[in-house]
């Protein structure tokens, strides 16, 4: 029986059996850490190396590390805690951000979903109205790298501030030279536990609670800390910092390139942009995603259609519209590496991409 393949990375990684060891650790640990005991001081200590684990990946201090029950909470905590009354979103944010206010002014992207500097300065310019600007490091479904930079510069200039959703690119790039003044970060993504998140705040940043309650977290999120999670996630932290990069990306354009070459008419979303070494977003120009993700699943190989927070519901990608696709906004799959892929599962993929292509009828050689 042929082992499966899991390339599905962007939706949650294998845990790492270093955040198992730690998790299991944590276990074994009775205790409150709000308790001022023995068990509560050790629970207390592993929390606090968890968060200067974290603060070295994000590259803020570890005091200015706030621990959430994951990703979409801690999006949520800088959009509404930040105290700033207009809030600036890319068209191609989590629906964990875009979701959040109603308010919300939508910054568009170019044709490879890379944000539009030019509208971002103007939007800026129009108003005086302290502002928010919340731009992902790197998309979660085409892993298209955003010019941070250039969007700090931006928004510092016209005294506003940035959120930066930096869930897909932990780990996967450099996060502690982006500026940004808040920074969204998730543990199962990084191969950590499920359950715990973090925003990271810069230098002299700070943010209002919006869960309220015991005060932990320095009063900026109430709520006792999940210990597993958060030692695991601090474990996958400092594991995730070595994983060697420069190989994934190999693997990922030899199956890019394999793909496209099987499937005459397949396109690559967000091809001309950097994006990060471990996803590739690509159409098929007759197949839906949908029938894909299923036929690859029937096939062992775990892959996706989108982010995981829309799973079940069926309609295009709101990043790929952002960008402006058509039809193939409906045909696209994301295939997302890490590191644990290898050789063999990138060359599993391309084998079952042609023989789906053929099999169902629509492929070159087809009959």
């Amino acid at each position: 029986m042929t082992e499966p393949v899991y390339l599905d990375h962007n939706a949650t990684a294998p845990l790492r059996d270093a955040a198992r060891d730690a998790a299991l650790e944590a276990m074994a640990a009775t205790g409150n850490a709000s308790s001022v005991h023995a068990a509560g001081r050790r629970a207390r200590a592993l929390i606090e190396d968890a968060r200067a684990r974290v603060g070295e990946l994000a590259g803020v201090a570890p005091r200015n590390v706030v621990f959430t029950s994951g990703g979409t909470e801690a999006n949520a905590l800088a959009l509404l805690g930040c105290g700033c009354p207009r809030l600036l979103v890319s068209g191609i944010e989590h629906p964990s951000v875009l979701a959040v206010r109603a308010d919300a002014q939508v910054i568009p992207v170019d044709g490879d979903g890379v944000l539009d500097l030019a509208a971002l300065e103007a939007m800026l310019a129009a108003e005086d109205t302290p502002a928010l600007v919340s731009v992902m490091a790197a998309n979660n479904e085409t892993g298209v790298i955003q010019p941070l930079a250039e969007v700090v510069r931006l928004a510092h200039a016209h005294s506003a501030l940035v959120h930066c959703d930096a869930v897909q690119g932990a780990g996967r790039m450099a996060l502690d030279d982006l500026g940004a003044d808040l920074m969204t970060l998730s543990g199962h993504k990084l191969g950590g536990l499920q359950g715990a998140g973090a925003l990271a705040l810069a230098a002299g940043r700070d943010i209002a609670a919006v869960q309220r309650g015991g005060g932990q977290e320095l009063g900026r999120r109430a709520g006792t800390e999940p210990l597993p999670a958060i030692v695991s996630f601090g474990a996958a932290a400092t594991q995730a910092q070595g994983d060697d990069m420069d190989t994934i990306a190999g693997l990922r354009d030899g199956l890019q390139q394999a793909m496209l070459a099987a499937v005459p008419g397949a396109r690559v979303m967000g091809a001309a942009a950097p994006r990060l070494a471990n996803t590739l977003a690509i159409a098929h120009p007759r197949l839906e995603a949908e029938t894909l993700v299923m036929a690859f699943d029937l096939e062992g190989i775990a892959l996706s259609a989108g982010s995981a927070c829309s799973s079940g519901k069926v309609g295009p990608s709101h990043v790929l519209e952002a960008m402006g696709e058509g039809a193939l906004a409906r045909n696209t799959i994301r295939i997302s590496l890490g590191a644990g892929t290898t050789g063999a599962d990138t060359a599993r993929c391309a084998e079952v991409w042609q023989a789906l292509d053929v099999r169902l009828g629509v492929g070159r050689n087809a009959a």
